[in-house]
């Protein structure tokens, strides 16, 4: 994509403001979702689950589909109609007072999310070169953390004034979203937009890519476990509801604080992959210690540890997937690569309450946890085989640094 510096430059900026958006705008109501329809409306928690497990699966299973038309038809106008289609369904979200309503409120939200997921990573990828890229995916990340922080506040506050307030202002946050991108440059994620899916064929036959991306499975599998495994832990230790918000606090803040610091100093020592299996490694010790955690303060030592772990992990998984990805057609490639959440993730909600259940049956409570880091270890010793692949391998299109061989 020919576009000068500043242009590339300010593409950017408005891509890393727009994800603070998307993420504000997610958070101020989702988490809300459960309060409201199980405690307010009566609806059984089981259908409630039902519901945002739906969102999950259709937005990360469909952004297949996102990254392939976004190949096709550029980025901008994909991450445009993507956030208006998620703005319709939060409206929806509104005035939903059923299962059905709510159910159809949901997947209008995941669909909205599946179109512009995949092109607006795929986005900061095409718009930055090999070098700037992984800080690039750092800012964004910080974006997307202070996002998290200001959007539940912002819900919380809205909702003395009903859930339909709380609803409609995300909407409102994700139309003002789609009025932004307007703004973005074009965003060419793909060199050749003449067939419709040919990036997708590429993608499905780049074996090392796929082997890739079954291996980043299982850095999900832990990331989601901050969801769903560390605030059920928390509230046992600390016997409190507040332990949730500690945990969130601490993983949020230290990615707001230390994320651009973190990585400015390793990423003069290690490449993408690397970090990625770095990161991995520090997460699967942070979930693992939980096994022995008899206080609180030790489980926040816990999470602390498996932050910076996701602060080295989370930017420089998408670098990787830039970097090996073929430039012909990063949004197929990124759509790809986001069913790696969509498997990993899956399977680690559903594993991560099962297993926990399952330990207070057989009362071997460092079942979860070991069980967490062993598929965390297992993913990095992977990602190692697959780069010293990689980089011994003669007919090597790109390395793991992005360099050509």
């Amino acid at each position: 994509m020919n576009l000068s510096r500043p242009v590339r430059y300010r593409g950017l900026i408005i891509l890393i403001v727009i994800n603070f958006m998307m993420y504000a705008g997610f958070f101020m109501v989702i988490p809300l979702v459960s309060v409201h329809y199980v405690q307010t409306l009566g609806f059984a928690a089981v259908t409630v689950g039902l519901a945002l497990a739906l969102r999950q699966l259709v937005q990360q299973g469909v952004s297949v589909g996102g990254g392939v038309l976004a190949d096709r038809f550029g980025g901008r106008g994909l991450i445009t109609a993507g956030v208006l289609v998620r703005a319709v369904g939060f409206v929806c979200l509104a005035f939903a007072d059923t299962p059905l309503l709510l159910f159809g409120a949901m997947l209008l939200s995941a669909l909205g999310g599946a179109l512009f997921e995949a092109p607006s990573r795929a986005g900061i990828a095409a718009l930055t070169t090999e070098d700037e890229r992984a800080r690039a995916y750092s800012i964004n990340g910080v974006g997307g953390g202070l996002g998290m922080v200001s959007g539940p506040f912002l819900g919380a506050f809205l909702l003395k004034y009903g859930f339909s307030t709380v609803a409609l202002a995300a909407a409102a946050c994700f139309t003002l979203i789609g009025v932004i991108t307007l703004l973005l440059p074009p965003i060419e994620t793909a060199t050749d937009r003449s067939r419709l899916g040919f990036g997708l064929g590429l993608a499905l036959r780049d074996r090392p890519f796929l082997a890739f991306t079954t291996l980043l499975m299982g850095f999900w599998f832990m990331w989601v476990q901050l969801t769903i495994s560390l605030p059920l832990i928390g509230e046992r230790l600390a016997n409190a509801a507040d332990a949730v918000r500690w945990i969130y606090g601490v993983n949020a803040g230290m990615t707001v604080v230390l994320q651009l610091p973190v990585i400015g100093i390793v990423e003069r020592w290690l490449r993408p992959l690397h970090m990625l299996i770095t990161g991995i490694v520090l997460m699967a010790l942070g979930l693992g210690m939980v096994a022995f955690a008899d206080s609180f303060p030790f489980l926040i030592g816990c999470v602390a540890i498996f932050t910076v772990g996701t602060l080295l992990a989370t930017p420089a998984q998408q670098s990787v997937t830039a970097n090996l990805a073929d430039q012909r057609a990063l949004g197929s490639y990124f759509g790809v690569n986001a069913l790696a959440l969509a498997v990993g993730g899956g399977l680690g909600n559903l594993s991560g309450g099962l297993l926990i259940d399952l330990a207070t049956t057989l009362n071997v409570p460092a079942f979860p946890w070991l069980t967490f880091a062993i598929v965390g270890l297992i993913s990095a010793t992977g990602l190692t085989i697959l780069g010293t692949y990689l980089q011994t391998r003669s007919a090597t299109i790109h390395l793991v640094g992005g360099h050509q061989q």
